[in-house]
């Protein structure tokens, strides 16, 4: 019956997993091979499916998201081994990088200097912090942080443009 059930699914299976990988959902080979791991534990636990090759497409489906979910939240790795300590010249760049988005902040109009320096303290300050701090409800800071996002994106962006 196992060997049956296997047998018949096999063409259902690299159908679906090669329409979900060209879809974005990876490797079609890595996801057949989670679907096939799935159906054995069904069997083992509850025995086949009352409907095969329904169960089939939904397990295909279950596995393409929680590829593409994985591989969202997951970032190549490209520079030093993990653990390993910057180079001097990653540390200079990232301390020029740091000295321009500071001075770009103390360039932003009304409260937003203040703001963004709380925003960017290395206190890692909560909102109740930062609002008690500036003198100012907490429902308006996500309002207030949007607005001076964008008058430095518009700041960094003529800067940008202009070298």
């Amino acid at each position: 019956m196992t060997h049956d059930l296997l047998t018949t699914l096999r063409p259902l299976l690299a159908a679906e997993a090669g329409a979900e990988a060209h879809a974005g959902a990876g490797d079609p080979a890595d996801l057949e091979q989670a679907v096939w791991l799935r159906l054995l534990e069904r069997l083992a636990a509850a025995g086949p499916p009352p409907d095969p090759h329904g169960w089939l497409r939904r397990a295909v489906r279950a596995e393409a998201r929680r590829a593409r979910r994985t591989a969202r939240r997951e970032r190549a790795h490209d520079g030093e081994p993990a653990g390993a300590e910057p180079g001097p010249e990653a540390l200079a760049l990232g301390a020029a990088r740091g000295r321009a988005l500071r001075a770009a902040v103390r360039r932003l109009p009304g409260r937003c200097p203040r703001l963004l320096e709380a925003l960017l303290s290395p206190r890692d300050l909560t909102y109740r912090e930062i609002a008690g701090e500036l003198g100012i409800s907490q429902g308006s800071l996500g309002p207030e942080r949007s607005r001076c996002l964008g008058c430095l994106r518009r700041l960094l962006a003529g800067e940008v443009a202009a070298r």
